[in-house]
């Protein structure tokens, strides 16, 4: 298995924020071209790799759709006053750990990105009641350290800004960065399209990395429309263990993926995805999932007359803060799950999907 960690690096090195994803879409589609039969992009700019099953003699394969989103949250700059850039959030952004977070501002006015670093302002300038506790995004401030013409001139209502915080290797295995969700995933399916160049699977096999997860399902909506596979499966981030949250919500991270399983899970596919893991000796836990799932899965199941879906998640710390922290070794488990799953699939597998 090829070392995952520099593509991994890359991708969360770079921004593409929901509806502004062309920076990270370069690099995937860079990545996955070799390892696919047939690269595209949808009109709303998802990319589309098809890495073709062995199926022969037959107008169509069955095909499953793996789902990793590549766009991330973020910010976008909603007024400007004495050279302070104010913002609000492009997705969930968890404003309490924003101060001291350095930005880059993708500044349209001068074509150019500037370094910037969120502040906040002095208690004494803060509304009666609000300089108590985690201040409020919409009285933090980007300062990028040059005068307020200067801003003026060179930034735009309706900019992003995006985290600009490094990757760090950390010890124990485990990565750091902004962005890991999803993009760790993103890496996931990279080792699936990799593994299965030396496995023979009799389905089509669709990777998608979709836009617009974080605000609006626009790329899973609209991308398994217009392939129509047979079953699909969102591959995203679950909470990670930390301080305070040992309960069935959050999952120790190095430890395996989980499985979901509620409405948005068709529970055959659930039953497989455990008898492989089985086999294959990964560890998984499954995840309750009783309302939505907060992840493509619940536009891809919805799509045309539905489709049967499944979800597979990477436990991670910090989810939508800068600082998201993933072991890699999940990472590669998840990649390898995936192909081992894929390439499990019998010809009429379809035929034996009952809703038990």
């Amino acid at each position: 298995m090829t070392d995952i960690l520099p593509f991994l690096k890359s991708i969360i090195s770079v921004a593409g924020l929901s509806g502004y994803e062309t920076p990270v879409a370069n690099l995937i589609e860079e990545k996955w071209t070799p390892l696919v039969d047939e690269i595209s992009r949808s009109r709303l700019g998802s990319i589309h790799g098809l890495k073709k099953g062995s199926v022969s003699g037959k107008a169509s394969r069955p095909s499953v759709l793996i789902a990793t989103h590549m766009d991330a949250i973020g910010l976008m700059v909603t007024r400007i006053v004495d050279g302070f850039i104010y913002v609000t959030n492009i997705g969930g952004v968890d404003a309490r750990v924003l101060p001291g977070t350095p930005v880059l501002v993708h500044a349209t006015k001068s074509a150019k990105e500037l370094y910037g670093v969120v502040a906040m302002p002095p208690a004494n300038l803060l509304p009666e009641g609000q300089s108590a506790g985690a201040i409020g995004l919409k009285y933090l401030m980007i300062d990028t350290g040059l005068t307020p013409r200067e801003v003026s001139k060179r930034v735009h209502i309706g900019d992003r800004v995006s985290f600009n915080t490094e990757p760090v290797e950390m010890s124990g295995g485990c990565i750091s960065g902004h962005t890991l969700d999803n993009r760790a995933s993103v890496a996931a399916l990279t080792i699936c399209l990799e593994e299965l160049q030396a496995k023979s699977h009799i389905w089509d096999v669709w990777a998608l990395a979709s836009i617009q997860e974080e605000v609006t399902f626009g790329g899973s909506y609209t991308s398994t429309y217009q392939l129509r596979p047979t079953i699909a499966i969102a591959l995203d981030m679950t909470f990670g263990n930390g301080t305070g949250s040992n309960d069935h919500t959050a999952f120790p991270i190095g430890k395996g993926v989980t499985l979901g399983i509620g409405p948005s899970v068709h529970p055959f596919l659930h039953k497989r995805f455990k008898e492989v893991a089985e086999r294959v000796e990964i560890p998984v836990k499954d995840e309750a999932l009783p309302d939505h799932s907060s992840t493509d899965a619940d536009a891809m199941q919805l799509t045309a007359e539905g489709i049967p879906t499944m979800v597979v998640s990477i436990p991670q710390r910090y989810m939508h803060t800068p600082v998201e922290l993933v072991a890699l070794k999940d990472i590669q488990r998840a990649g390898r799950l995936l192909a081992e799953f894929v390439a499990s699939l019998e010809a009429d597998f379809i035929n034996k999907i009952a809703w038990d």
